[in-house]
């Protein structure tokens, strides 16, 4: 494996933003499904893929959601063509003996809530992160956020109460006009040490 040329690093990191603002330029259904096969490929603990995602597109839809996000949340994401909802299964157990059929993978889980619980939402979140490379990878911009009412989000689109929030991410194509400037980054002995 080599390392990526600058461009592609600068798309993936450096020079990509989060986006407030979105242009009226509509993703296609066949890019969520690029983007969807994309993101499972990303490594989850025994394969164990929690995030259940809702790409809520349409019109009736938006409506649905709206009323649940914050104020600051409401008008970006009425703009932007796609908001996907990532959210993890609380039952994702039952699925291993299909996705990590090497070991009882479910043995390890059934009973322990706890563990349940904390499997799902930690790599529900590595995977709503490698929706946003994804994306990044395809040309789109995203706007993750936080700011949601989680019980009325989960009833309206997760009713059978089996999958929780994480996080949310808009999608498209941002209208720079929109964009912060950049904050500030730790330096590298702000945040990481080598033992």
């Amino acid at each position: 494996m080599s390392k990526l040329p600058v461009p592609s690093l600068e798309q993936l990191f450096l020079n990509a933003r989060t986006q407030n603002t979105w242009l009226a330029q509509d993703v296609p259904d066949a890019m969520l499904h690029e983007l969807a096969d994309l993101l499972k490929m990303g490594p989850t603990s025994a394969n164990c893929s929690p995030a259940r995602i809702v790409f809520v597109k349409s019109k009736a839809a938006k409506e649905r959601l709206i009323p649940h996000l914050s104020e600051g949340n409401r008008a970006k994401t009425q703009q932007a063509p796609v908001c996907a909802i990532i959210g993890y299964d609380t039952e994702f157990h039952e699925k291993l003996p299909k996705l990590f059929p090497h070991a009882d993978a479910r043995a390890w889980f059934v009973g322990k809530p706890a563990f349940i619980e904390a499997t799902a939402f930690r790599n529900s979140s590595l995977q709503g992160a490698y929706l946003i490379l994804a994306a990044r990878a395809l040309g789109l911009d995203t706007g993750p956020m936080s700011g949601f009412d989680p019980a009325g989000v989960e009833k309206e689109f997760f009713p059978d109460g089996k999958i929780k929030v994480n996080f949310m991410c808009n999608l498209g194509y941002g209208d720079p006009k929109g964009v912060f400037a950049r904050s500030p980054r730790f330096a590298f002995d702000e945040f990481c040490q080598i033992a």
